[in-house]
């Protein structure tokens, strides 16, 4: 940065914008933070988005009943069922759904005016989605297969058997192990990049244009090409957002197609 810039004061975000302070109930179990609020803000638009959407269906749908039907089928054929089959991806369609519509409720928060933060960009809701998927898939394995589903998952078959000492240990460490893991950071890391990528471009685009300029300086004139950069980059959050839902709700559906096949 510039010394004339620098010496200015211009502040760039920083990873403290993830964590704010209490806004209501502060120092009770039911405390809740700007991020906190904006989660719920996030749920409350996604049932009502729903309700609104399914409460009075017709044989002839209007605009908002087609939007609905579309969205839902979007993910009903090219998640579940496609990837799981009619009667598995069925079975499941409920928790893959949810997934999807959530975790794009809780990403696009980070694009919508004076919310501008992900619900997905503070750790814990990416961490505790991954879990429940982690937890759907090991249970969609026993139900289906039982003890044979460990069988399935662990030794490989047409493996010599010595090899099971070194690839079994491998198994249990991607299978158990580095999924949740990676579902949860793949998430979390993508929202809060674009959270500290585009909050830098505001606050640039902010002090370039209304602090340095006015003063005569022409570093100012930066600010035009930050204003263009971050309206393309709006829409490249946008479509992250909705690219990180499809992945999520995806990969859920995939670690259930695994964990229920006959063999691997």
């Amino acid at each position: 940065m510039p010394a004339a810039v620098a010496a200015s004061g211009f502040e760039p975000p920083t990873i403290q914008d993830f964590f704010p302070p209490a806004v209501l109930f502060a120092g009770t179990p039911f405390e809740l933070n700007r991020t906190m609020l904006i989660r719920l803000v996030a749920l409350l638009a996604l049932c009502a988005w729903l309700y609104l959407g399914t409460r009075r269906m017709k044989l002839v749908p209007g605009r908002r009943q087609v939007a609905t039907e579309f969205a839902l089928g979007f993910v009903r054929n090219n998640i579940a069922i496609e990837t799981l089959g009619e009667e598995d991806g069925r079975r499941f369609m409920p928790v893959i759904m949810t997934m999807f519509f959530l975790v794009f409720a809780m990403n696009i928060t980070g694009v919508v005016p004076f919310l501008q933060l992900a619900g997905t960009a503070v750790i814990g809701l990416p961490l505790i989605l991954a879990l429940i998927a982690w937890a759907l898939f090991i249970y969609a394995g026993f139900k289906k297969l039982g003890w044979t589903y460990l069988k399935n998952a662990l030794f490989l078959p047409g493996v010599p058997w010595p090899l099971y000492f070194l690839l079994t240990p491998l198994e249990i460490l991607s299978t158990f192990i580095v999924r949740p893991i990676t579902l949860t950071m793949r998430l979390l890391m993508n929202m809060v990049s674009g959270h500290l990528l585009l909050a830098l471009v505001y606050a640039a685009s902010s002090f370039f244009l209304f602090t340095l300029l006015p003063q005569g300086n022409l570093f100012g004139l930066i600010g035009v090409g930050t204003v263009v950069f971050g309206v393309l980059y709006l829409a490249f959050e946008i479509f992250v957002a909705l690219l990180q839902a499809y992945v999520f709700a995806f990969l859920t559906a995939i670690y259930i197609q695994l964990a229920v096949a006959e063999e691997h």
